[in-house]
């Protein structure tokens, strides 16, 4: 098991990282102050480990409910997060109550903004079952729910007091599942370590098997880099929204064709070959630095062609997103493999990397 900190100062938290996690109830000794603890998951990841998790929490002597929602990205939302308040007040929880988040990305965002709103925020725990939640959406703090204009547009900032990555729990991931989160890993590449982007690139076929040494590294390094940005910029002021590369587009994509049409990962895979063409037209990379991360992100078995929505509805989709300020949509783009930066940029260029990509 590797571990290492969320440096927050009074709210810095540990992200352990190995496999059997789940089965060590040492883990979990945020819980041993806990009234009462609340397992929120969903219908598929509830049948592989809620039972595990349950007997692991039980040894802590405390009570353990658990509370299980619909599964997918269209559930991401007021009407299914109310399920979590509803069965919170109708068991007697309190402000000593944890909640543990087991499950996806969308499990994640949605437990911890209901822990950030419950009684005005209590704490809650991220156990990431997917490789998107692991590398990526269960450390940081943001939580939220998407709103039919926008993605993630209604939430909260609200850390949790401890994340457990089980590798082990990637096995059990459908083949387009383990590649959207893999879009996320290139990500991070990408934008932070050049080096790293050099190892995704040889390492391909074992991430793509689900190798676990190469699984583990994968996680490791992204929960670094992640971890590093985080303690730099908590709230997304500024280096924190580099974490986006990909992210304006591809929020794009998923509200255009509807939430859970196309995984969130898939989505973010192709909006950074959007991203890194806009890149290239800003002379930012070059035209071989492009095609050699369209071609990473290809090799992940992840889509590069967008879907064609046309530049007007793009633009109107793009502006609903959290880096617009003053009505100006402002981009994540490379100045170099390895590093990012937000930018302003004008429509044309904008709209010129939509034709070209297909989108438009």
């Amino acid at each position: 098991m590797k571990t290492l900190e969320v440096d927050l100062g009074t709210r810095s938290y540990p992200i352990h990282i190995g496999t059997d996690l789940i089965d060590q109830p040492n883990l979990f000794s945020a819980c041993e102050k806990a009234s009462s603890i609340y397992i929120v998951t969903n219908t598929t990841v509830a049948p592989l480990y809620a039972e595990r998790l349950t007997k692991t929490l039980e040894k802590l002597g405390k009570p353990v409910r658990t509370i299980i929602l619909p599964d997918g990205e269209s559930y991401k939302d007021w009407k299914n997060l109310q399920l979590i308040f509803d069965d919170l007040l109708k068991f007697g929880a309190d402000r000593q109550t944890m909640l543990v988040a087991l499950g996806g990305g969308v499990i994640g965002d949605m437990t911890g903004f209901a822990a950030a709103s419950f009684m005005r925020g209590i704490r809650f725990i991220q156990v990431p079952t997917t490789l998107l939640a692991q590398v990526d959406s269960s450390v940081g703090g943001k939580t939220g729910i998407n709103h039919p204009l926008g993605k993630n547009m209604i939430g909260a900032f609200h850390q949790p007091v401890t994340v457990i990555a089980d590798l082990n729990t990637l096995k059990t991931l459908p083949p387009r599942e383990l590649s959207a989160g893999l879009a996320e890993v290139v990500k991070h590449g990408a934008i932070a370590d050049a080096q790293f982007l050099d190892w995704i690139e040889a390492n391909a076929s074992a991430l793509l098997g689900c190798d676990t040494n190469a699984m583990g590294h994968a996680v490791l390094r992204s929960c670094e880099i992640k971890s590093a940005v985080v303690s730099a910029d908590e709230r997304e002021s500024g280096v924190r929204a580099t974490l986006n590369f990909g992210h304006t587009f591809g929020h794009a994509i998923e509200a255009g064709m509807g939430y859970g049409e196309w995984l969130h990962g898939e989505a973010v895979g192709c909006g950074m070959v959007m991203a890194a063409d806009l890149s290239c037209r800003l002379k930012y990379i070059s035209k071989a630095e492009f095609d050699r991360l369209t071609k990473i992100i290809s090799s992940m078995n992840l889509p590069i062609v967008p879907p064609k929505f046309g530049a007007e509805r793009y633009m109107e989709l793009m502006q609903v997103d959290k880096k617009t300020e003053g009505g100006k949509i402002r981009y994540v783009v490379l100045e170099k493999i390895g590093q990012a930066q937000i930018k302003s940029v004008p429509d044309a260029q904008v709209i010129e990397t939509l034709t070209a990509t297909g989108a438009a």
